[in-house]
């Protein structure tokens, strides 16, 4: 049942990867700059599949991250139609859906990190685990906002989109403040029933 549930999970994200390539609305360099992480996770993920093996929660957060960045990949961030209805709706000056990957850039990785560090380490619960859960992914965070600054270096036009910045003064700090946010959200929302899946691995 459990190879089951992770195989559709696998399928629903090459369809979304295959869709999200087909003609997508900026430059291709912005599709594969957008998608990389997802390129590079997957083949990872199906090679330690059978030795390391993930909870159910770990493969179902990563399975939504990587369709969030394929949205964004397919449209580029600042144009995401879910980012206009939350503009309308909310009467915001920006498409902010690159807020929404933030978020999920520290809601999910607080759990994979969480997983790991709990099965590799003698680390356990505790506050120490908790505190690595969550920087990791800030310093992931950083770290992705240092590569989105190299690339924009390299080629400023078929970059901007990648960027995402929408003109917005402060968007690298909102975006790792939002990575923040979806960390703390993950530990205080999923602790327990994360627990619970890694009793059974």
């Amino acid at each position: 049942m459990q190879l089951y549930k992770h195989f559709l999970l696998l399928i629903i994200v090459l369809v979304f990867w295959i869709w999200s390539g087909i003609n997508p609305h900026d430059t291709r360099l912005t599709w594969v700059l957008e998608t990389l992480p997802v390129m590079i996770a997957l083949p990872i993920l199906l090679i330690t599949y059978k030795r390391f093996r993930l909870t159910d929660l770990a493969y179902a957060l990563i399975a939504i991250h990587a369709v969030i960045l394929m949205l964004g990949g397919h449209y580029s961030y600042a144009k995401v139609p879910f980012g206009f209805w939350m503009e309308d709706w909310f009467s915001w000056t920006r498409n902010n859906y690159d807020k929404i990957g933030h978020l999920m850039q520290g809601f999910g990785p607080a759990i994979y990190t969480r997983e790991i560090i709990a099965r590799t380490s003698p680390l356990q619960k505790g506050k120490w685990l908790a505190f690595f859960s969550i920087a990791v992914p800030l310093a992931f965070s950083a770290l992705y906002e240092i590569f989105e600054w190299i690339a924009s270096l390299s080629n400023p036009a078929d970059t901007e989109a990648f960027l995402g910045t929408q003109g917005y003064l402060w968007d690298t700090q909102t975006d790792m403040f939002f990575c923040l946010i979806g960390s703390l959200a993950a530990l205080l929302l999923l602790t327990t029933l994360h627990d619970k899946q890694l009793l059974k691995t």
